[in-house]
């Protein structure tokens, strides 16, 4: 784990197996009390173009429980608002900080940053993917089947967007299963897949379907996601119709295995991508979910910081 001090975290397979699997153990760790991480005098910058909660707080509660300060970044009164570079801006802001998480729409950006800063950068959500969010969804399926993730099977349900990138990459890196149902056109970027496939190898499967009825039979984990992300809300209103066989609600998730266990990333469109009665059931696992955000991002933080 050495290895992880001073690196950036931009996409989820920036870090191997056998890293993911101890930073799950030390999120583990730190959420029972049994490790103290003191990163007292290290400073962490939040550099936000999306409106955030979780992230947000999740990110400075974690920076705050390990004895560390935030900054979060206002970028309506910084000079990048006025046209100053990403690679002068970086450059500046490593001189002032110790870690950088940014949440913006380009991924192009992110790796900008991280070209031109000398401390450790994390996406903390782009349009391409959002690799913390994945921390916390494994750490959440380990808590439910006693630590198990390889050989398990993740269904994922509805738009084949940046979250849904990430969770075909990360469960394809522990030896999860994985079947992704979308509307046809509404598949996961292609590049993005045949990626997984490859990281996978012959110990698990990614398939990718139309039909959310097949695609749960049988799964251990149903997820979703809004049907249009930030900065597509216009489209929000059209796209109901075409996505709502892939609802997560009681009918589908009768299909499931039987301790089959629901994740949403959230926010969550209650009565859109799942119900009331799914979110709100015995089988929902999504506000643990949420506090497991702040658990992993702290393992995450401490490592970083070497």
């Amino acid at each position: 784990m050495a290895g992880l001090h001073g690196r950036d975290f931009l996409r989820i397979t920036d870090i191997s197996e056998a890293e993911m699997l101890e930073l799950l153990t030390l999120a583990g760790q730190l959420k029972a009390g049994q490790e103290k991480i003191d990163c007292f005098g290290k400073i962490l910058g939040l550099f936000f173009r999306k409106s955030s909660t979780r992230t947000r707080v999740s990110f400075s509660s974690a920076m705050w429980r390990l004895g560390g300060q935030v900054i979060d970044l206002n970028l309506n009164v910084m000079q990048v608002s006025r046209g100053e570079p990403i690679k002068d801006t970086a450059r500046i802001l490593s001189g002032y900080l110790d870690v950088l998480a940014i949440r913006t729409f380009e991924q192009t950006e992110v790796q900008e940053f991280a070209d031109y800063a000398d401390i450790p950068v994390i996406n903390a959500l782009t349009d391409l993917e959002h690799p913390c969010q994945i921390l916390a969804d494994l750490k959440t399926v380990q808590e439910a089947f006693a630590g198990q993730l390889a050989g398990l099977t993740m269904t994922y349900l509805g738009d084949g967007n940046n979250v849904a990138h990430s969770l075909i990459l990360g469960c394809a890196l522990v030896g999860m299963n994985v079947c992704v149902a979308t509307p046809a056109d509404y598949q996961p970027d292609a590049g993005i897949v045949a990626q997984a496939k490859e990281l996978a190898g012959d110990r698990a499967t990614i398939t990718l379907t139309t039909d959310p009825k097949a695609a749960v039979e049988g799964a251990n984990v149903l997820y979703t996601d809004v049907w249009a992300s930030m900065g597509q809300e216009d489209l929000a209103e059209s796209r109901i119709p075409i996505f709502q066989p892939y609802q997560i609600n009681d009918e589908l998730l009768a299909i499931a295995a039987k301790d089959a266990i629901v994740l949403h990333c959230l926010p969550a469109h209650r009565g859109e991508e799942i119900t009331d009665s799914v979110i709100e059931g015995p089988q929902s696992r999504v506000w643990q979910e949420a506090e497991n955000r702040m658990h992993a991002q702290q393992a995450l933080l401490a490592k970083l910081l070497g």
